[in-house]
């Protein structure tokens, strides 16, 4: 997916909303464990429930990886039935040196090889410029860079300042901003950082920013758009538990869909009240 062709799902579906997908067999209704892939059944039933209220879906990789074969089958089943309008995002976090990085490319990339393909990955770019331009390699894809997270420990290294005043995400992001552009690179900014938004558009202004931290985890929607929004939107907020487990009942499904509907509605405002739509 382009630029281009999300800022119109964007305005079409007048949402910014991506759902995360972190199914955890522990925590969906326990009605489904009876079912053949109960995972795959879950994701099914919250995308088919969502899927007109949101612009993406973000699974996150290591709650397939953690169930060995059935959950990366349950995943490739998932990114089949992701509707095409979406933008898809790998949250797999990978980052290592650039052969490595080639093949995680391939694993996310290349359905004629692994069976996934994924529109977006996030990286850790810690390793540097090799860790993170394999992924660039591939022609249509993105490359989503961690810049500022909301976990606690993100406080150990991403605030540290160099002799300038300059601070190591500030640092991340003018680097990153050399080996692509706002057409393949994006940025991941924890929703609870609020104000650290302004710092953040100073180095990508029209980068889009994958916000991580709406609700369960305390992040305030008109602080996000009220710091980070720009004229193209230029945010993907993401919302995971608040949808995905509303309801451990049969229920399951709809409840998403109010959960998510209340979500959209906000989203439509802060769209309408920017000029965007």
């Amino acid at each position: 997916m382009t630029k281009q062709e999300l800022i119109e799902q964007i305005k079409r579906k007048k949402s910014f909303l991506c759902v995360g997908l972190d199914t955890d067999l522990s925590k969906i209704p326990p009605h489904l464990l009876e079912e053949e892939d109960p995972i795959f059944a879950f994701n099914k039933a919250i995308i088919e429930a969502t899927a007109d209220l949101c612009v993406a879906y973000k699974p996150n990789i290591a709650f397939y990886e953690s169930y060995g074969v059935k959950g990366w089958e349950a995943l490739r089943k998932t990114s089949e039935v992701l509707p095409k309008d979406c933008f898809s995002i790998a949250d797999a976090k990978r980052g290592d040196i650039g052969n490595t990085s080639k093949m995680y490319a391939q694993a996310f990339f290349n359905p004629e090889v692994s069976g996934l393909d994924f529109d977006s990955i996030t990286i850790a770019p810690y390793m540097g410029e090799d860790s993170v331009t394999p992924f660039l390699d591939f022609k249509g894809k993105w490359a989503i860079v961690l810049a500022l997270t909301s976990n606690q420990g993100s406080l150990d290294f991403q605030n540290f300042n160099n002799a300038d005043g300059k601070q190591l995400f500030e640092e991340v992001i003018d680097k990153v901003n050399t080996w692509g552009t706002s057409e393949n690179i994006m940025y991941v900014v924890g929703a609870t950082r609020g104000e650290a938004f302004l710092k953040i558009r100073e180095h990508a202004p029209d980068h889009f920013l994958l916000v991580p931290g709406v609700g369960a985890q305390g992040g305030s929607l008109a602080d996000v758009c009220q710091y980070g929004m720009n004229k193209d939107c230029g945010l993907l907020v993401n919302s995971t538990r608040g949808i995905i487990y509303a309801s451990q009942g049969k229920d399951f499904a709809e409840r998403a869909r109010e959960e998510a509907i209340i979500l959209q509605k906000e989203m439509q405002q802060q769209l309408e009240s920017h000029g965007i739509i």
